[in-house]
């Protein structure tokens, strides 16, 4: 390990982001876990790699991109520094399917209902 600083730790709530991990190639997973090692090392993440949900409360997508290939993965933040991963999805056209935003609100919820 390196003496550097972490400055967010991703982390996944229950199955909902490895289901979607499972069915990605191998070029997908290692761009993924390239973008999240970003994320965790990186003072300021550029809105290339992390967004925040325009009218989505605190929801906010990981942005992974491999060659035409467009994937999205929800997540928010707890404790400040803590990266919860939601559900992810590859992105097939320019908007981001209200489904999936819904489905990544009521990952959230649950996510704060559980840790009461």
């Amino acid at each position: 390990m390196s003496g550097t600083t972490k400055y967010r730790t991703i982390i996944t709530y229950k199955n909902y982001f490895e289901d979607f991990l499972l069915k990605q190639r191998q070029k997908v997973k290692d761009k993924i876990a390239w973008t999240f090692l970003l994320i965790e090392d990186v003072k300021q993440v550029p809105e290339t790699y992390l967004k925040h949900i325009e009218g989505a409360y605190s929801l906010y997508e990981i942005r992974v991109q491999l060659g035409n290939d467009i994937f999205r993965i929800f997540c928010f933040f707890d404790d400040g520094k803590l990266v919860v991963l939601a559900n992810g999805f590859q992105k097939k056209s320019q908007k981001t399917p209200k489904q999936e935003i819904t489905k990544a609100l009521k990952i959230m919820e649950d996510y704060y209902e559980n840790k009461k």
